[in-house]
């Protein structure tokens, strides 16, 4: 009762700012004080829905949709804006509790255990110079941030989830990434993961239908097919359908016969697929140290700490900069190569 109480006490400010966008659409940004939220344009319930977002995949996603737009000292802040536009949008239609994961430095501990893992090579520098911004502006915006340096924004999207779905006033958890190594947290209806580009949403029979093993199987069966977003490459001729129909009667590699005829499921060249991980185990256990996301990573005490409680007072210089970018609708940013 005391979250309906608190809610019930705030009103919302809104002044809607046209921002001259190539497609023309309307941007809210909240503005004066107090800033507060309309239980009645939240929905408030005593059961609270947790959204947890990646913060990486959004700027990339923005940088390749939208077109360039400099801010009064020359920076291209198209895809900051896209991204907060994006995110307040979600608290405009209800959303209470948000946190934002970012990858502050591209590379992490997993970058020292395998030499070909991801790295920031080959990203365009106007995009990553727009990582910091992002942070500044949504953490200014009054949503929680975590940008993560040792570990990846997954990681922080695990843990969160994870922590999140263990206390009982939580109702959904919905991690907002197309990434499929986070497949792996999906639980039962609780924990949800959303493509919020295609508005596709994955619960536990969703995540087997996709990929045919449950999400206690997706580390092991990125280890067998690789992940080429993550620059690991998996174990040669297994493919997403041998890996799949061997996973979902073993659930795990250290769990799999070496002697194919043991498996008795519909792989086609299970000998071969047998022999060839028998020769490469320890490659496919490591492997699947890289696709495992970790849990054990503190980022708060109580979902509480998740709950927007309006922008703060620098905000409002953000929001000015921000409307007063210019667009150029001459250029776009190149469609993106490979799918992240």
């Amino acid at each position: 009762m005391d979250l309906i109480r608190d809610c019930m006490s705030r009103a919302i400010q809104l002044l809607v700012f046209q921002l001259s966008f190539a497609h023309q659409v309307t941007v809210v940004f909240l503005k004066s004080q107090p800033w507060r939220i309309d239980v009645s344009a939240h929905g408030a319930h005593l059961a609270l829905n947790i959204y947890l977002i990646d913060g990486t995949y959004e700027l990339f996603r923005y940088y390749y949709a939208l077109p360039a737009a400099y801010d009064q000292d020359g920076r291209n802040i198209a895809a900051v804006r896209g991204v907060l536009r994006s995110l307040l949008g979600m608290i405009q239609g209800g959303a209470t509790h948000i946190a934002v994961a970012t990858d502050h430095v591209i590379e992490s501990f997993r970058n020292g255990l395998w030499p070909g893992y991801k790295t920031g090579a080959g990203i365009d520098p106007v995009l990553l110079a727009q990582f910091p911004l992002l942070e500044e502006t949504l953490s200014a915006a009054g949503l929680v941030v975590w940008p993560m340096v040792e570990f990846e924004a997954d990681d922080a999207l695990a843990a969160a989830a994870s922590a999140a779905s263990q206390e009982p006033g939580v109702e959904l958890v919905t991690i907002c990434t197309p990434d499929k190594d986070l497949a792996q947290c999906v639980r039962g209806k609780r924990v949800v993961q959303l493509n919020r580009r295609t508005r596709m949403t994955l619960d536990e029979d969703g995540v087997m239908r996709k990929f045919g093993v449950p999400p206690e199987s997706i580390p092991d069966y990125l280890a067998l097919v690789g992940d080429s977003a993550d620059g690991y490459p998996g174990l040669p001729g297994w493919g997403a359908k041998s890996a799949a129909a061997v996973l979902t009667k073993f659930r795990h590699i250290e769990c799999m016969p070496p002697d194919s005829g043991q498996w008795k499921v519909n792989a086609v060249g299970a000998g071969t697929l047998a022999a060839t991980l028998a020769r490469e185990r320890d490659l496919a256990l490591l492997f699947r140290t890289l696709a495992t996301l970790r849990t054990d990573i503190k980022l708060f005490e109580t979902v509480d700490q998740l709950k927007w409680n309006g922008p703060k007072p620098e905000f409002e210089a953000i929001a000015r900069r921000f409307d007063a970018a210019v667009t150029d609708t001459r250029r776009s940013a190149s469609k993106v190569q490979a799918a992240r």
